[in-house]
């Protein structure tokens, strides 16, 4: 067996030998390829001063480096036990973070930033957090973590489920939302409808389903009274949430019907110039688009590498580059489903693998809907491909977790399999073959049974 080992594990096939879904490998290293390739080229905003754009290639592939780091660290967590131990303090991080940011804490190293309005970010030395890309994946780990303690009835805190499913589940599900929604509309609504997802894929009944509607609409309804009581200065996201959606001027009239250069010529362009340049930067791609760096909307477009990257892509890559990253957030979602399938009866990592995977396509989803003018513009980056270094690290977690996930599925498969299949073939033989079938045939069996004990003691070390 040694011997067959050694032959197996060489230079050439050393990527067959690779456990965890290579699938979703090839998906992260082509998603991260794709940014080094769209940073390059998109706007000059991303340059500071003095820079080249070859030192915006360095700072992202830097950027993919520490990402694969993150991903290959977690991806070698053996114990699914610490995964889950791990993620029950998801909801204290996501509480502290969130407290910070809306309280405005200015404590010199750490310090609540206001961009556009909004306050999203904390920033910790040099360092800047989007705090809302760490809650998305810290409160999925968490809930698949409560979930999976309700089934094993290891929940310390209430007397009776109800109880337990209130300190645990409902709780958290509320809190977060309602401290989401003063820098975010479209955060607290990815958010709060993942963790939605989650708990529904977890098992929740009618009874949970009713309570959690009921308490996002009376939050909703909450938000909104504080927002007109106060006259638009408290909750302001909250109008501008409600712009969006129900906002039905007709700024392009506007910008032909005012004079050119007046205050209302301005505004009202300011309104159009980044759906309409998405657009047309969508309609100038075609079939194969235009070529890399040949874009000319990334200078009309201010967030083109963040909330409009999927439009700068089809301009610069067509219709086969937009597919092409369709397909690969298509296969993740493919991929994972068949990770959830191969945990079996394991709740925990069926949870975390099925609310990251949605949070990841949902998201690139969004930002896709939003890029073609489909629905209101919702600030959703295109996951591990827009500029952004938090989102990007964040999501590369996500991946190390379903990679890691996936190393267990593909073992308690490959247990199964050799626990169900035949050691000896008993069939018979011609009489001049006798003595090769049993050679070969021991030898396969001791190779099998080798590896069988070998699954058996990884099994035990993952719990």
């Amino acid at each position: 067996m040694a011997a067959g080992t050694k032959n197996k594990r060489n230079l050439w096939n050393i990527f067959d030998n690779f456990e965890g879904d290579k699938v979703v490998w090839m998906i992260v290293l082509l998603l991260m390829l794709i940014s080094v390739l769209c940073m390059f080229s998109s706007t000059s905003r991303l340059l500071s001063s003095g820079q080249s754009r070859l030192d915006v290639v360095k700072d992202q592939l830097i950027l993919v480096a520490a990402g694969i780091g993150i991903i290959i660290v977690i991806y070698n967590i053996r114990k699914l036990g610490l995964l889950r131990w791990l993620s029950q303090f998801g909801f204290a991080l996501s509480l502290i973070l969130l407290v910070l940011l809306d309280l405005k804490v200015d404590l010199g190293f750490i310090r609540s930033i206001e961009i556009n309005g909004a306050r999203r970010i904390l920033q910790v030395g040099p360092v800047q957090v989007h705090v809302f890309e760490v809650v998305k994946v810290a409160m999925i780990m968490y809930l698949a973590w409560a979930m999976d303690a309700l089934s094993r009835g290891k929940l310390k805190w209430g007397n009776t489920e109800l109880a337990k499913k209130i300190i645990y589940i409902y709780a958290p599900f509320v809190v977060s939302f309602l401290m989401i929604i003063p820098g975010s509309n479209s955060a607290a609504l990815v958010i709060g409808g993942m963790m939605f997802i989650t708990i529904l894929i977890g098992g929740g009944n009618l009874r949970d389903l009713a309570v959690l509607l009921g308490a996002g609409l009376l939050m909703v309804l909450l938000v909104l009274g504080i927002f007109k009581l106060s006259g638009g200065k408290a909750m302001g996201r909250i109008g501008t949430g409600i712009n969006r959606i129900f906002e039905h001027t007709d700024w392009e009239q506007k910008v032909m019907d005012s004079r050119t250069g007046s205050i209302e010529y301005y505004e009202a362009l300011d309104e159009i110039r980044q759906p309409y340049s998405a657009k047309i930067a969508i309609h100038e791609g075609g079939v194969i688009g235009k070529g890399p760096g040949q874009s000319t909307q990334r200078y009309v477009v201010p967030d083109i590498s963040e909330d409009y990257m999927y439009s700068f892509i089809i301009e610069e890559y067509g219709f086969f580059g937009g597919i092409v990253v369709l397909m690969l957030y298509i296969s993740l979602l493919a991929r994972g489903s068949l990770i959830v399938r191969n945990c079996g009866t394991e709740l925990f990592p069926k949870l975390a693998v099925a609310g990251l995977t949605m949070l990841i396509v949902l998201q690139a989803f969004l930002h896709i809907f939003v890029n073609v003018d489909i629905g209101p513009m919702t600030g959703q980056t295109l996951p591990l491909v827009s500029h952004g270094a938090s989102a990007f690290l964040c999501f590369c977690v996500a991946f190390g977790i379903i990679l890691s996930i996936s190393r267990y599925a593909s073992r308690k498969i490959k247990k199964e399999q050799l626990q169900s299949a035949p050691l000896v073939e008993r069939e018979e033989i011609r009489q001049d073959l006798d003595a090769l079938d049993d050679f070969e045939t021991k030898g396969e069996a001791a190779e099998n049974l080798d590896e069988l004990e070998e699954l058996n003691e990884l099994e035990d070390g993952i719990r």
